[in-house]
């Protein structure tokens, strides 16, 4: 089984590397197709865009496909949209090759936690869910810099042919490594379209989108706050991402572990110490040292979530999981957006550079809120039950003195 789950992680290394790659690549693509920085910039929202709309819409189309059969299409997708970017002519048909591979990544990764999740024992899930995360993490630590130092060195063009040999690569591995798993009898459409009015199912998606967009608010603005508050080097800002990169790695490994044995408790540690650190940074922004450790804290704490929510999904949308699955990495890049579009708003304000770490701890404070609501409706509807089912034995033995 662990062989499976490395199938898996290789193809979420390939598209972590894509999604994440073209943000140091925007000046060599801007000056090859003769657009500005701006316009380029469309090749990172178009992307966002088609995970929020692709998740949902791949899902659906795959609920009559086996489970291995659709992450096989999936990355062939994925292939075909680095293919098409490396060997575009205009920039518009680049738009159209990262709009192409996105349409694989939100139905990838959550056809994949449901998979990831089936291949274990019950008390592993979590952790078989950050296995399959890890090569989206590791993506940031080596493939992205790795990416865009070949982009800069040899050609952009040249970094997306490797990115989808990487899919290749991926495909095989699914194709052989991976069992065969049937789409489960008495599961329709209809059903995994019910697990998404689930009261549960939508709080946990709500965490995911303020608790990862806490994460984002600050990171996206990573380099004019480096630069302009703590001093670096332009240069360092790429070694300053690797650091985060490698806190996502730690999390998501920590988050695996011990959600599995402890779930919401995990969310309270993470959600409540994230929005800590994320208010801290508007202090240590200030100084170079501190501001490169709460930048790894920020990305182990952001992602320390990522595998107790994923479960939290599966296990709330139980029976029919895949579209809420998948939904939810959706949710991941709706908090991007959010965060990023919030950030902007109170730098252009004038509040400054740091402003948008205040952005992210509220953000991330208010995904633990949901947390707490959360646990409370779970505890208060167990509490209905117990007292409905424990009654049933006294109210029969009335019945029979009566």
């Amino acid at each position: 089984m662990p062989l499976a789950l490395l199938a898996l992680a290789i193809g979420a290394f390939g598209i972590g590397t894509t999604e994440f790659v073209i943000m140091g690549l925007l000046p060599e693509v801007a000056g090859d197709y003769g657009v500005s920085i701006p316009t380029a910039g469309y090749l990172v929202t178009g992307y966002a865009l088609g995970v929020m709309v692709g998740a949902p819409l791949m899902t659906v189309l795959g609920t009559k496909v086996p489970r291995k059969r659709m992450l096989m299409l999936l990355m062939g997708l994925f292939i075909a949209g680095n293919l098409l970017s490396a060997l575009a002519p205009v920039f518009v048909v680049m738009l159209v090759g990262r709009i192409v591979a996105s349409l694989a990544h939100g139905a990838f990764f959550g056809i994949g936690s449901v998979v990831a999740a089936d291949l274990v024992a019950p008390h592993k899930k979590a952790g078989a869910i950050a296995m399959m995360f890890t090569g989206l993490t590791v993506a940031n630590v080596v493939g992205v810099p790795l990416g865009t130092l070949i982009g800069q060195s040899v050609g952009w063009r040249v970094t997306f042919g490797v990115v989808a040999a990487l899919g290749v690569v991926g495909l095989a591995g699914i194709a052989r490594l991976v069992p065969d798993m049937p789409k489960p009898e008495g599961v329709h459409l209809r059903h995994e379209l019910a697990a998404l009015k689930n009261v549960q199912v939508l709080l946990a998606m709500a965490m995911t989108v303020l608790g990862f967009g806490g994460v984002f608010a600050a990171i996206t603005y990573i380099a004019p706050m480096m630069t302009h508050i703590a001093g670096f080097a332009d240069g360092s800002v790429t070694w300053l991402l690797v650091l985060f990169g490698l806190g996502m790695v730690g999390g998501n490994l920590v988050g695996g572990k011990f959600a599995d044995r402890a779930l919401m408790p995990m969310l309270y540690i993470s959600l409540g110490a994230l929005a800590v650190v994320l208010a801290v940074f508007t202090l240590t922004a200030h100084n170079k040292l501190l501001s490169a450790v709460t930048i790894a804290l920020i990305g182990a704490l952001g992602f320390a979530t990522v595998p107790p929510l994923q479960k939290r999904v599966l296990d709330q949308a139980h029976g029919a999981p895949t579209l809420a699955s998948a939904v939810n990495i959706g949710a991941f890049n709706l908090g991007n957006a959010l965060s990023a579009w919030l950030g902007g708003i109170v730098i252009a304000a004038g509040f400054g550079y740091t402003a948008p770490n205040w952005v992210g701890a509220v953000l991330a404070a208010g995904a633990l809120v949901l947390a707490c609501v959360s646990a409370g409706l779970e505890r208060r509807t167990g509490a209905a039950t117990t007292v409905v089912t424990g009654s049933a034995p006294a109210d029969r033995r009335r019945a029979v003195r009566h």
